[in-house]
């Protein structure tokens, strides 16, 4: 699994330059940002797609949930790690030395704008080619360990029978601009943190608290 070929190599650069880059090296031209939006965009539009083909019998709000699963962070992160778009990153000196390179936010958004910046580059289709692999894989495996089940009430499911008490959950940190905020919430039973979750916002970073409190709990 490596990276595709660019015809216009600079635009793969942009996408793997992250502002803290910019910040010390002013003079060296775009971050990421903005292909990380494209990217965004067009993983959902081709991961529909894919879907849509791929499960002809599967109800929308099912291909709902596994489109959710198949895009969040933690998702696009392991593919980012796959690619070793972390060693490529171009990122600040501070960003690099505090983890920068494993932080799944930022994997995240180096695959998609890596997904943006070869939309501009080769087109549609060609971003097709590049990605039906990996996430056909990534969702055969989410489905067959049922992965796009409603994490949240499965935990409160198995917490009201096994415990007799309700989840509470609490946002506990909020990072990055506001364009691209990180979301950290942490899930609790009584005084016990079951588990801690991040993502794009606060729902998508309850579901996976609630994922690693049933990972926990041995549910998973």
């Amino acid at each position: 699994m490596s990276l595709p070929s660019f015809k216009d190599p600079s635009l793969l650069l942009r996408a793997l330059t992250h502002r803290s880059y910019l910040n010390e090296h002013p003079d060296t031209g775009e971050d990421n940002e903005r292909l990380e939006f494209l990217g965004d965009a067009v993983v959902d539009l081709v991961a529909s797609a894919i879907l849509y083909h791929r499960y002809p019998d599967m109800r929308e709000g099912r291909l709902t949930r596994l489109r959710a699963a198949l895009v969040r962070t933690e998702q696009l992160a392991d593919f980012a790690a796959a690619l070793e778009i972390g060693a490529r990153l171009r990122l600040g000196k501070g960003e690099a030395e505090t983890g920068g390179r494993e932080r799944l936010t930022l994997l995240c958004d180096g695959f998609e704008a890596v997904v943006g910046a070869y939309y501009l580059d080769s087109g549609l289709e060609a971003v097709r080619q590049f990605v039906e692999p990996i996430l056909v894989t990534a969702a055969d495996h989410i489905l067959q360990a049922e992965k796009d089940v409603d994490s949240k009430s499965q935990l409160q499911e198995w917490a009201q029978a096994e415990r007799s008490q309700t989840p509470s959950y609490r946002t506990v940190a909020v990072t990055g601009p506001d364009h691209n905020r990180e979301f950290t919430v942490e899930v609790a039973l009584g005084d016990e943190v079951m588990g801690s979750g991040a993502g794009r916002n606060k729902q998508a970073a309850a579901q996976a608290a609630a994922e690693a409190a049933l990972r926990k709990a041995g549910q998973l």
